[in-house]
């Protein structure tokens, strides 16, 4: 993994350069791409260079931390708050930040927000690796009706035959099986789409069938499965099924 990144943000100049020594001397495989007073300008910054980790000040003039957050596209790093408010702290961490640094920086408290920040990158990181593992796997398996499902147990390779329908819930993935067992993958329903043949349909953001399982279309929404199992099919693609059949 190359050098973690960050970005400092504070008002007032005599914290961030305070933070900036703390984080360079506890953390030296960090590298600091820029410290800014201006949110306005870090917020400009942040769009062209995402950094890994974001040390962000609550309390600012014009624009606060949460207001700067909100005004970035996406959130693909990791954030870490520094107040001097106590009554932040639940906030921030309700707004997904890995942790919060009370004013002033204490090294303990630093060192542990930071630990778990880089523990949550470095996760990251091998959930991607594992993806590209599965995709070669998927490509170089001798039997290419097969699925890799990642499990917390490991590998499992599932025959697309066997799979009735796949549900996706809360970034997990559920696999619904013929023999009535159920096999609960951590990856979301996404990362199965593009290893399904061809006979799988996606009739609802939650939900992917197997359309050689299907038995029945009912009028009120659902497509019911040769165990009778009724899955959800959604409006826009209630059409899209019912031309198959055409």
């Amino acid at each position: 993994m190359n050098a973690i990144t960050a970005i400092l943000i504070d008002d007032e100049f005599s914290t961030l350069k305070v933070l900036q020594q703390k984080v360079e001397k506890l953390f030296p495989e960090i590298s600091i791409l820029a410290t800014f007073q201006k949110p306005e300008e870090a917020i400009e910054f942040i769009k062209k260079k995402t950094p890994h980790i974001l040390f962000l000040d609550i309390q600012m003039p014009r624009i606060n931390g949460f207001e700067l957050l909100a005004a970035l596209d996406g959130l693909n790093f990791q954030v870490i708050f520094v107040t001097a408010y106590n009554e932040y702290a639940l906030a921030a961490l309700k707004k997904s930040a890995i942790g919060y640094v009370l004013k002033p920086v204490d090294d303990e408290q630093l060192i542990d927000a930071v630990s778990k920040a880089i523990t949550a990158i470095e996760q990251s990181h091998q959930f991607e690796s594992n993806t590209k593992l599965i995709e070669i796997l998927t490509d170089s398996i001798s039997n290419k009706n097969k699925i890799i499902v990642p499990t917390a147990k490991g590998l499992s390779f599932i025959s697309q035959d066997e799979v009735l329908h796949l549900e996706g819930y809360e970034g997990y993935t559920k696999f619904h099986l013929s023999n009535k067992t159920e096999l609960l993958s951590s990856y979301n329903l996404g990362k199965f789409e593009a290893f399904l043949g061809k006979n799988f349909f996606k009739c609802h953001k939650s939900h992917i069938v197997n359309l050689e399982k299907v038995r029945s279309f009912e009028n009120e929404g659902y497509l019911v499965l040769e165990t009778g199992n009724r899955v959800p099919i959604s409006k826009a693609n209630k059409q899209a099924f019912l031309e198959l059949y055409r």
